[in-house]
């Protein structure tokens, strides 16, 4: 399972790398896995501004959808609009090309609530 070291990750399994006051955020490698195939990714809160654990778009894979869960609060500047044609990026790249939103902080003292790679893995199993 691959898990880096120097991103963040939530209990929902988000993952999140922080670059100033801007966030990216995806899924990590093993909710994408737990999922299987990746077959849609919908986000319509761009521009919104949304609290940390309010869901700001779902995934769909062949046999279920899942809601995906703002891990810090901030205003969605960007999706990755690849991912409209090409959403099994999230399966073969979930740290690189398969990231999904990008988020304008507005509470950075909501990052020391999310956990580290080794504090994830606890979660996970891993």
């Amino acid at each position: 399972m691959n898990i880096p070291a120097d991103l963040k990750y939530t209990k929902d399994h988000e993952w999140v790398k922080i670059d100033g006051d801007v966030a990216t955020i995806g899924i990590t490698d093993f909710a994408q896995s737990e999922l299987g195939d990746i077959v849609y990714v919908e986000v319509e809160t761009v521009d919104e501004t949304l609290d940390a654990e309010e869901v700001f778009g779902t995934v769909e894979a062949v046999k279920t959808v899942s809601d995906l869960y703002l891990p810090l609060s901030g205003e969605i500047i960007e999706f990755n609009e690849n991912l409209e044609d090409e959403p099994e990026k999230v399966n073969t790249d979930p740290y690189g090309d398969g990231w999904m939103i990008k988020l304008k902080i507005s509470d950075d003292t909501q990052v020391s609530d999310l956990l580290t790679a080794d504090q994830y893995k606890d979660i996970i199993g891993g």
